[in-house]
């Protein structure tokens, strides 16, 4: 394979293999059995019940093991918690496209996530115009085949439920991540170690296991419990609210605490959910650079001070949580992961704070609702003044927006005709739509598409005439 490749000082592993569905390799609904088994032992038993029947579509999910190894396309899974830090999403997809990796003589971060989250360690090579949607355009370090438990353990994870529908309990960042990016999309392929199969239980029973084995965090953005029926059914940023914590909290990574081999499920909501006592979020400009470091070493140096037998929740101590008890491995501020962590996006190398900063400046932020609709909703919609929001709404019946007002639509999906005629804001991400679309003549702004608006599913007739900053609709979306 011709293309960037790793040099002679940037070793990544002995030997340069093909990328993750060249042959010999998984087929979307099939599964390697037999993989990791070190790794499948400590499964609860409850979690590897034998599957009643596994043919039909979803046979390859229905069939799995702890252990085995189900290769999926992104589109066809479930979260299991109902935000993300957003922080962490906009430092990869800023460094996604960035240029600074090949610059620097390497490969893009994208490669190394993509290969490390399929269980092959790194990225070895890559074509030019290489795509992570496209596993034969680039290489990683340790085939199909050749796992080893270090590689496996890297991966993540995945709980089949009633009728084969597929869990994420490990992973939404990453994978929202690789959903976002230009040369991603839903139906990028990824292998996921299945943790347990709980298909043959009832809804009901699934969600009791799924709590006792803590494989989903009920828990919003602001810390207040949920019920199941309100996490998200799918994959992007759209579907997802921002829990700035969680984002502070992979920013100490490596500073404050290290995540241990073993680690806990939704390890990081647990920290954030301790740092919300004590920092004081609202207290800082997050988009400010200073403000913002500061507020890391604040958040990192409270989580190393904190003795290491203190409970950061029931039954999770600060050092089982990967507490670093010297705080950034003893080094000054001007070095360690904290010195590179304020690198400046001028820099060759710059740091995941620049990264995310630069990305976040870039996204089209929607004017402040003053109606919310979630759950489901049986219209006709008609939008006379203010902004209505529709958060992971389903919506069914015509909307109408009239001149002056707003929409903005995340991560809801709409059957019938949507209508704008002089509105002030039309905003739509990680939209199901099924039904024409018509905007005509917006005053302010119309966002259908761009950074940090997860691609939207546009199943009908679109138009879009006289309106300011209009958003391109992808092929793909009409």
């Amino acid at each position: 394979m011709s293309g960037s490749s790793r040099t002679p000082s940037q070793p990544r592993g002995a030997r340069a293999l093909a990328g993750g569905l060249a042959a010999g390799t998984l087929v979307l609904g099939t599964l390697l059995t037999g993989s990791g088994p070190a790794l499948a032992a400590d499964a609860p038993a409850t979690a590897s019940a034998a599957p009643v029947s596994c043919t039909g579509p979803n046979a390859a999910a229905l069939c799995a093991r702890p252990g085995d190894l189900l290769d999926v396309t992104l589109d066809q899974l479930h979260p299991t918690q109902p935000a993300i830090g957003f922080d962490q999403i906009y430092y990869k997809l800023g460094r996604y496209s960035s240029p600074k990796d090949e610059q620097a003589g390497d490969l893009n971060k994208r490669f190394d996530d993509w290969c490390e989250t399929n269980g092959q360690e790194e990225a070895a090579s890559a074509l030019p115009g290489a795509r992570i949607s496209d596993p034969s355009s680039f290489t990683c370090t340790v085939a199909v085949g050749d796992e080893t438990p270090d590689t496996l353990a890297q991966m993540k994870t995945v709980v089949v439920g009633p009728g084969g529908a597929l869990y994420l309990t490990d992973g939404h960042h990453t994978l929202t991540s690789f959903l976002e990016t230009p040369d991603g999309g839903p139906k990028t392929h990824i292998r996921l170690r299945v943790t347990g199969n709980l298909s043959t239980l009832s809804t009901a029973a699934f969600w009791k296991t799924m709590q006792d084995n803590k494989w989903v965090w009920l828990r919003d953005e602001k810390n207040d419990p949920i019920t199941v029926d309100q996490l998200p059914t799918r994959l992007g940023l759209a579907s997802f609210h921002d829990d700035p914590y969680r984002g502070v909290v992979y920013l100490t990574r490596d500073i404050g605490y290290q995540a241990p081999a073993e680690a806990a499920e939704f390890l990081e909501f647990s920290w954030g959910t301790w740092l919300r006592g004590r920092l004081d979020l609202a207290s800082y400009d997050l988009r400010d650079p200073a403000s913002y470091l500061a507020a890391v070493r604040t958040a990192s140096e409270a989580m190393s001070a904190t003795p290491g037998d203190t409970e950061i929740t029931p039954g999770l101590t600060a050092d089982q949580a990967g507490r670093m008890a010297a705080w950034n491995d003893g080094k000054k501020p001007t070095g360690g992961e904290f010195g590179k962590l304020g690198v400046p996006l001028s820099d060759k190398k710059p740091g995941k704070l620049a990264f995310a900063l630069a990305y976040r400046a870039e996204v089209a932020v929607p004017p402040a609702c003053t109606k919310t609709l979630t759950g489901a909703y049986t219209g006709p919609l008609v939008v006379a003044s203010g902004v209505t929001c529709l958060d992971r709404t389903r919506l069914t019946g015509p909307v109408v927006v009239r001149a002056g007002a707003s929409l903005v639509s995340r991560g809801a999906d709409i059957t019938g005709p949507v209508q704008a005629v002089g509105a002030r804001t039309v905003s739509l991400c990680g939209t199901r739509l099924t039904g024409p679309l018509s905007v005509v003549n917006t005053t302010d702004r119309l966002t259908l598409s761009g950074p940090g608006c997860t691609a939207n599913s546009l199943n009908g007739p679109v138009q879009l005439v006289g309106n300011p900053a209009e958003a391109p609709v992808p092929a793909s979306a009409r």
